[in-house]
């Protein structure tokens, strides 16, 4: 087969996978024309790959090259394009074996909204991703939004931070549903920090360094979770949400009053018991979230509960604190007492690190707290 003809082959094969984006997107991917018209691209596909090893198409610019030949332009190849840059994709390759459930599967992702959905994946025979010189395609299965922000710079990781936050906090003081692609995308890049750092935890000497606050209070919190979850094995899908977890923790506060949270002298019991109502309120806030981990919410709910039993909310005799909260608890002492507070001044390492171990067994788990030491210990400190 000429190039011509693959070039037309394909330029059939955009055209019916955008029809049936459409038709997914507009009636549901189980709809019967999202099936024909899926069905109608899987056999221009087969066609070209019968002459072809492999289809791979590269998006350069706002072009679309195919086996290195550009495609000529169409009404069809804009709206694939534009797929192409809403879901971030540069690079897709189809294999010979590809089989049309795969296809089907491709074109229901791309079909979703973004947010609060999966992000899209490779598969055993289409593969997707960022252009990449040393690599030019995504390990099959993950997400091609995972893939490009977890390279984020400590620097990145701090603007996306500001700029997630912003809209969070927005949303979350009118009581109104946020997505998560920020907070994932925060939490994914950190998590590829330290492992890029290959357990170095260089990511943590920002953290100790009394005069320089890069993150705020939920993203250290998130930082400090992800390296003692790591240290003690926790990998995968619960990392990510202890993460997640921990940069939620305090979003019931965002219901105090700000004259409250920032009163730099003692607070009344009416005040206070504002304070404590923060925990239940952010896991009410949190429970009909989309997308939100469970375990986010237990959190939000469990991390000013005490290792002795005391601290607040109040729970019934026998209530066994998640570990993933009391995790959080030592994170959360930790840095609460090294930034500034409206009510006083950060303090140095060695008097919070003393402040800990005197906290250990009674306010917080004894071994998370001495492990949470070690981890600090291995880092230079002021």
């Amino acid at each position: 087969m000429s190039e011509k003809n693959i070039s037309t082959e394909i330029q059939n094969f955009v055209r019916y996978v955008v029809s049936a984006v459409a038709s997914a997107s507009l009636y549901s991917p189980e709809h019967r024309q999202v099936h024909r018209l899926g069905g109608e691209a899987f056999a221009f596909l087969q066609a070209a790959l019968a002459a072809e090893e492999e289809i791979v198409l590269l998006l350069i610019e706002d072009e679309l090259v195919c086996n290195k030949t550009p495609l000529d332009g169409s009404l069809y190849l804009r709206k694939f394009i534009k797929i192409f840059h809403e879901k971030g994709i540069e690079h897709l390759k189809f294999l010979p074996q590809v089989e049309l459930e795969e296809l089907r599967s491709l074109i229901v992702s791309l079909s979703r909204q973004s947010g609060n959905v999966p992000g899209v994946c490779s598969s055993a025979h289409i593969h997707l991703g960022r252009l990449d010189i040393s690599n030019d395609t995504v390990e099959a299965g993950k997400s091609v939004a995972e893939e490009k922000k977890a390279n984020l710079s400590f620097e990145e990781i701090s603007r996306l931070e500001k700029e997630v936050f912003a809209e969070v906090y927005e949303c979350a003081k009118e009581n109104k549903t946020f997505g998560m692609a920020g907070i994932n995308e925060i939490v994914s890049a950190s998590i590829h920090a330290f492992e890029k750092m290959a357990g170095s935890l260089r990511l943590l000497d920002k953290l100790l360094a009394l005069d320089e606050y890069t993150f705020t209070h939920s993203t250290n919190v998130c930082i400090l979770n992800l390296a003692q979850a790591k240290s003690i094995g926790i990998e995968g899908r619960l990392l990510h949400d202890v993460g997640i977890a921990a940069l939620l923790h305090d979003i019931g506060k965002l219901s105090v009053a700000e004259e409250i949270l920032l009163k730099p002298g003692a607070l009344s019991s009416e005040e206070l018991e504002m304070i404590h109502q923060h925990t239940v309120r952010g896991a009410h806030y949190l429970l009909d979230m989309p997308g939100v981990p469970k375990l986010a919410v237990v959190c939000s709910f469990e991390h000013h509960m005490k290792y002795d039993g005391t601290g607040y909310p109040e729970v019934s005799m026998g209530w066994s604190q998640n570990l993933c909260s009391q995790i959080t608890a030592v994170s959360d002492y930790f840095d609460a007492l090294r930034t500034n507070r409206s009510y006083r001044g950060a303090l140095e390492y060695s008097t919070v690190a003393a402040m800990l171990v005197e906290a250990s067994g009674t306010f917080l788990h004894p071994l998370l707290t001495r492990n949470f030491l070690y981890i600090l210990g291995r880092n230079t400190v002021n």
